[in-house]
């Protein structure tokens, strides 16, 4: 009669992981036979000498306690569920690399049969790279760190500023001007000793990506660009490394595993790049504060099942999250046979120019409008009084600080308040940065407007270059 045996956590690495086994037997007794004959390591585990049960261990026949049944002799149906209820307590000297420190430090994980001594000292001796020390990179590197893994890289060329604050959680407001990779450093050698970091003051380009990754065991990637994307996608498939992706905006996030175990590539999901400017930055869109953290846990949590070989990996699979709703939906990615890079025959054998893959260096072709420097502009509208300033913000951007004696449209109204525009007048736009400008830009030359400027680096150039007094963000 066939039934189940259900297996606790702490007893499984004596039956193959296996949390559930399906037996033939007609009482507790036959089945306990029948799981030993399978499994004879689990026997000492559950019976003691005299083939009695251990007095630290319950089972339950369908969630009643056999002892208030007929014991061992308990009479099974068809379906019936046995569950072994142990209470473990133990130890024993142990043949490991770790110190006395790190098993304290990492008990918690020790006690997981599926880790154990050995899946900690394979943390011990692996080694991760996190590309980008931002939202992402930050819980990354913490949890990573805080779990032990060996040798961690981290690769940021940036500085901390105010506005990382609210999601980067590895800094503090005494960090804010000081290169970010200098400050993770300290901050997780503080958090855990026992590890080795190596910091890269540098952006990952096409010419030092492959000197950089393949000095490491699994790749994580915290960026928030394309082309660096694009990059470490391409290098991650040539050398044969494991890419860890997460992506985060405003509410919504995703995370995959790619490259792995000739996987599907990020190419396989994104053949190409959107246009620039289509898909805005969180510095020009925003981001939920905690939504990094969350990506940011399940990448780690992908590179420790990855490095302890427990679970399944998120390879051939694309997790969405939807902070709004708390939604988490998956989505099959397959492998595509034609994919340039890790294809049947692919077409690409080293590294390109990733700028101009994602159409973002300078083109040959003259924009329809004019740009200028925040200094220039600033000496323009000293001498020139026609000049009209608009900012073509979001309400609350324009709360937090605006340039005095400018104009506001926000981009949203524009269609609905093109009248109020003179064509005969010098027209100047921005916005955070100038993307969201450029595109107002381009779509009045298209309507004939030809004495069109756009603000090049928005107001933040604004701000760096000619008044620092207002406000960042």
């Amino acid at each position: 009669m066939k039934m189940i045996m259900k297996i606790p956590s702490p007893l499984r690495r004596f039956t193959d992981n296996q949390k559930q086994i399906e037996l033939d037997a007609l009482t507790v007794k036959a089945a306990l036979s029948e799981l030993f004959n399978r499994y004879p390591d689990i026997k000492p585990q559950i019976m003691d000498d005299t083939g009695d049960l251990r007095n630290f261990v319950n089972l339950y026949h369908n969630k009643v306690d056999i002892r208030q049944q007929e014991g061992l002799d308990t009479k099974l149906q068809a379906g019936s569920e046995v569950r072994i209820v142990p209470a473990i307590a133990g130890g024993s000297s142990l043949d490991t690399c770790l110190s006395a420190d790190e098993l304290s430090r990492y008990s918690r994980h020790i006690l997981l049969p599926e880790i154990g001594i050995s899946g900690q000292e394979a943390l011990k001796n692996a080694s991760i790279l996190i590309i980008g020390a931002g939202g992402l990179g930050c819980p990354l590197a913490l949890y990573l760190a805080a779990a032990g893994v060996g040798h961690l890289g981290l690769v940021d060329d940036d500085v901390v500023d105010e506005s990382n604050l609210q999601r980067q959680v590895l800094f503090t407001v005494d960090d804010i001007g000081h290169p970010k990779v200098d400050c993770a450093k300290r901050r997780l050698e503080r958090l855990n000793p026992n590890i080795n970091i190596t910091k890269y003051r540098q952006r990952l380009t096409a010419d030092n990506a492959l000197k950089i990754i393949d000095k490491y065991d699994i790749i994580i990637d915290g960026t928030d660009n394309f082309p660096t994307r694009y990059l470490v996608n391409d290098a991650c498939v040539l050398l044969n490394k494991p890419n860890i992706y997460g992506s985060i905006f405003r509410f919504d996030g995703q995370a995959s595993v790619f490259n792995y175990q000739a996987g599907p590539c990020y190419r396989c999901l994104y053949p190409t790049p959107p246009p620039p400017g289509l898909v805005p930055s969180c510095a020009e869109g925003g981001v939920l504060g905690v939504l990094p953290g969350i990506i940011a846990s399940i990448q780690a949590t992908e590179a420790i099942k990855m490095i302890t070989n427990i679970g399944t990996p998120l390879s051939g699979r694309l997790l969405l999250y939807d902070a709004l709703a708390l939604d988490f939906e998956f989505l099959a990615i397959e492998k595509d046979a034609n994919c340039p890079i890790c294809g049947e025959s692919p077409s690409m054998t080293k590294l390109i120019d990733y700028q101009a893959f994602c159409g973002l260096t300078q083109s040959s072709v003259a924009k329809p409008y004019k740009e200028i420097e925040a200094k220039a502009l600033k000496t323009w509208m000293d001498k020139d009084n026609r000049v009209i300033l608009i900012d073509v913000r979001e309400p609350f951007e324009r709360a937090i600080c605006m340039i005095a004696g400018s104009q506001f449209i926000p981009m949203q109204e524009f269609d609905a308040r093109l009248a109020e525009l003179d064509p005969s007048r010098e027209l100047v736009f921005h916005c955070k940065l100038g993307g969201r400008s450029a595109k107002v830009c381009d779509k009045l030359t298209e309507l004939g407007f030809s004495k069109v400027t756009n603000l090049k680096g928005g107001i933040l150039a604004w701000i760096d270059n000619v008044d620092p007094s207002l406000t960042r963000y």
